[in-house]
């Protein structure tokens, strides 16, 4: 044996051979399957002897494998002893977690969710990066992040919220006095609010959902937030969350069966947190809030 296995290593093998399968072992851990895969191609390695053979009905257990199961089963025994020893200093919430959000996500609609989270556990800090730069789990830069993408890379794990919808809105005031326009074609003949110049964030989002042809923005701004401000100060028609905008009984949807952006919402974390409780806790209040923020946008917003 070149070196002492990670504990975690025996954890792994130990669900392995009560599930049959490396992914049925991910799901029981809360790991993903290459994660398990990992740890048991890294004991075999350390011990010298294959642990598993593959067959139709899944993965057989070698003799190796059966001799260190009772090792693994004390081990796991001896852990959830310590872990219940401990449990009084685990369930306090403290400390401090960074989470990762857009600008609009960060400053719209986060604050409110965080307030019954912050209510129930007052030693808990919440350090908040507002910003359309997508922030690196792995560093990591952030603790938790809300993503409008896919997570790909293989040490994190997320929860998928659904789509957050955006479509054109303007102040009831600015529409009472231009029209509300009937098609896109209308939209030339109003004043349009958007962007100054295209971040990468803009382009990505231009790739995914291109902009009717011919618009000109009339009121520009780099900041998506100086964008909603200027849709609710009148100025004119831009994009903004559907959700936000169901917010203001004076904020109008314009042409919602004709434009619609649908954000796929994910909050990720990396695995190698998970259990510690703060960030469980925050993540959990995120994906409970941001889902029922989902779910209310379209209650009062169908389509």
């Amino acid at each position: 044996m070149i070196r002492e296995p990670d504990w975690h290593f025996y954890r792994t093998l130990l669900a392995v051979l009560e599930h049959g399968s490396l992914s049925a072992a991910a799901r029981e851990l809360g790991l993903t399957q290459p994660t398990v895969g990992r740890h048991i191609d890294a004991l075999e390695e350390a011990i010298g002897s294959q642990l598993f053979v593959r067959s139709p009905n899944g993965l057989l257990p070698t003799d190796a494998a059966v001799e260190l199961k009772p090792y693994a089963q004390t081990l796991a025994a001896t852990s959830a002893a310590l872990l219940r020893t401990a449990s009084g200093h685990r369930e306090r919430v403290a400390g401090t977690v960074r989470i990762s959000a857009s600008e609009v996500i960060g400053v719209e609609v986060l604050p409110r969710l965080l307030v019954p989270l912050m209510a129930a556990h007052p030693d808990l800090n919440i350090e908040l990066s507002a910003s359309d730069a997508i922030e690196d789990l792995l560093n990591p830069e952030a603790d938790i992040a809300v993503r409008m993408a896919v997570p790909v890379q293989q040490q994190l794990i997320g929860r998928h919220i659904g789509e957050i919808p955006l479509g054109f809105h303007a102040h009831r005031r600015y529409l009472e006095e231009h029209g509300m326009p009937q098609e896109i074609a209308d939209l030339s003949r109003h004043r349009l609010v958007g962007f100054d110049r295209q971040t990468a964030y803009i382009r990505t989002m231009l790739a995914r959902f291109p902009l009717p042809d011919g618009l000109a923005f009339t009121f520009k701004s780099d900041n998506p937030l100086g964008q909603i401000s200027a849709i609710r100060a009148g100025l004119g028609i831009g994009i903004c969350q559907t959700g936000l905008a169901a917010r203001d009984p004076d904020l109008l949807p314009v042409l919602p069966e004709l434009f619609r952006i649908p954000l796929d919402t994910w909050v990720v974390m990396h695995e190698g947190i998970k259990t510690a409780r703060r960030y469980r806790v925050t993540f959990d209040a995120l994906v409970d809030g941001l889902t029922n923020y989902v779910k209310e946008t379209a209650r009062k917003r169908p389509g």
